[in-house]
């Protein structure tokens, strides 16, 4: 009995002392005198109970000890443990194969660092051209960079392959990319096809956005917008407040050119225009002009034109002619699409920006797919509002994009003298629409050579302030995206766009191999600890 008693704290032993020798031995990766002491304990003590095993005698007690031990309710606990066994590998096998090959990710950090936006994915899963990313950084990649290619290649379900490379040590490869990089520079490569774009990471970590922006480059062919210039309007080269610097970066991120026109100059519009963007003009269009921009819309062209609220004073303070005359409405033209720009100035008690009630703020959109679904509040300084003509074509089709929300504390203020209190006689209680989206079918495109010959629609869309894509307002709320998304419906692109968000500070804990492989024999073998214990207390009990 007392051989008996002995057997399971050797066996306990035996099997603790090889095991925390394996361990030893796989996070080191040498046979070092810790690995080599557990062992030869571990093995010693298997020796032992070896022989207390088979010594002369033993056998005679061995029955009585299998019949004393071996019961019912020994045969259930045996049971239980091999139960527990099964039930952990199993576990840890599945744990590991869902890892591994499932599309189901939990991210449990605070800003989502490891999962792409919705925006990304859905873009991403459409994908049909093979992309190739490489990047080239000098020394050990960062974890980070190697977490966002796997989960690229994950999404894309294999249509995009990536590769990190060290221009110094392999210097032939990188040699084929063109011009060498430096030891302090870290460069991605997106190439599709014939078509490449590099993206440069060296001053700050690559984001998902610098790279689904490459991507979309090198997979749709280029769109060419034209901003109307001569009329003082919103300028796309000027970086001040009133600006559209930052606009013109945002599409140039969506793979869209921003160019100057002057029509007073040019004879025409470009053939290779895929939308006209009028932004604000405080002066009247040329008769001439207005007939330019009237043709190419009748051919199936398509444009953005935004107007500039009107302009209001105080009783002694009367405005001039010139004055009156600022920030035309263009109605002139947008009377032959069925919509009339009234003068006056929106406002909403209820929701606008800061002080000012003339600066509405909304969520009030029409339903639309590709222009407002997804979008938060956007909002717009001293918007007019726009009726729809009841005279017009029965082809053109018209759809309210945004208006204020509140159906008493918004209306269209008529009286330009600062006086806010509404008239019912003269002014329109809201929810007052501020922007208008309007289609005309055509049956085919006549002369529009950036149409490439093949049927067409006249796409139109009005909205009464500039301001919201300015320098100073348009990476408020949804502003960016309202306009990203009205460039790209008129463009006819058939991707999301995607907005720049704010950087996200992490910090990341970047393990060495070795401090890997512990947290490796933490996370998968103290189970087996755990299950060596419960055996020999199960022994002991059982003795």
């Amino acid at each position: 009995m007392r051989h008996s008693s002995l057997m399971p704290v050797l066996c306990g032993v035996s099997l603790l002392c090889l095991m925390l020798g394996g361990a030893h031995f796989y996070v080191q990766q040498q046979l070092d005198y810790v690995t080599s002491a557990l062992c030869i304990i571990g093995g010693i003590t298997l020796l032992v109970l070896l022989i207390v095993i088979n010594k002369p005698g033993s056998a005679r007690n061995t029955p009585a000890i299998l019949g004393s031990a071996f019961t019912v309710k020994s045969w259930i606990k045996i049971a239980m443990v091999f139960s527990a066994i099964l039930g952990s590998v199993i576990f840890i096998s599945a744990s590991h194969y869902l890892a591994t090959n499932s599309n189901v990710r939990w991210d449990i950090t605070q800003d989502k660092q490891h999962t792409l936006s919705s925006y990304s994915m859905e873009y991403l899963g459409s994908l049909t051209n093979e992309v190739r990313v490489t990047a080239l950084h000098v020394g050990i990649p960062p974890k980070y960079l190697i977490d966002l290619f796997n989960e690229y290649e994950r999404v894309s379900g294999g249509i995009i392959t990536t590769e990190i490379v060290d221009p110094i040590e392999q210097i032939a490869y990188a040699a084929k990319f063109g011009a060498a990089i430096k030891g302090n520079e870290n460069k991605v490569i997106v190439q599709s096809g014939n078509n490449r774009k590099d993206v440069d990471f060296t001053l700050a970590a690559l984001s998902e956005e610098k790279l689904t922006h490459a991507i979309a480059a090198v997979n749709r062919p280029p769109r060419t917008v034209y901003f109307l210039t001569g009329h003082n309007e919103y300028s796309i080269d000027s970086t001040e407040n009133n600006g559209l610097a930052k606009f013109k970066q945002l599409l140039a991120d969506n793979n869209i050119r921003s160019e100057n026109l002057m029509l007073g100059i040019n004879p025409s519009i470009p053939a290779d225009c895929d939308v006209l963007i009028i932004a604000g003009p405080r002066s009247a269009l040329s008769s001439h002009e207005e007939t330019l921009v009237v043709d190419y819309l009748h051919g199936g062209g398509d444009a953005l034109i935004l107007i500039e609220h009107t302009l209001v004073t105080t009783p002694d303070k009367p405005l001039s002619a010139a004055q009156l005359a600022q920030n035309p409405s263009l109605n002139t033209i947008l009377n032959r699409w069925g919509l009339d720009v009234q003068a006056d100035i929106v406002v909403d008690f209820s929701n606008h920006v800061g002080g000012d009630v003339g600066s509405p703020a909304t969520k009030n959109y029409q339903p639309h797919k590709a222009l407002t679904e997804g979008l938060d509040y956007t909002f717009y300084v001293r918007p007019r509002s726009i009726t729809v003509l009841p005279e017009r074509r029965e082809t053109i089709k018209h759809a309210i994009i945004a208006s204020t929300t509140s159906s008493e504390n918004s209306w269209a203020e008529s009286n330009r003298m600062l006086d806010i209190q509404f008239d019912p006689s003269t002014d329109t209680l809201g929810p007052v629409p501020f922007s208008y989206v309007v289609i005309e079918p055509k049956s085919e495109a006549k002369g529009m050579a950036h149409k490439k010959l093949k049927p067409s629609d006249t796409r139109l869309i009005v909205f009464t302030d500039a301001d919201f894509l300015s320098n100073v307002y348009i990476e408020q709320f949804s502003n960016a995206q309202m306009g990203l998304n009205l460039v790209n419906w008129l463009a006819e692109l058939d991707y999301h766009t995607f907005v720049p968000t704010k950087d996200i500070k992490v910090e990341r804990l970047d393990l060495t191999s070795k401090q890997l492989r512990q947290v490796l024999v933490i996370l998968f073998f103290m189970p087996f600890l755990c299950v060596v214990v419960g055996l020999v207390l199960w022994l002991s009990k059982n003795k």
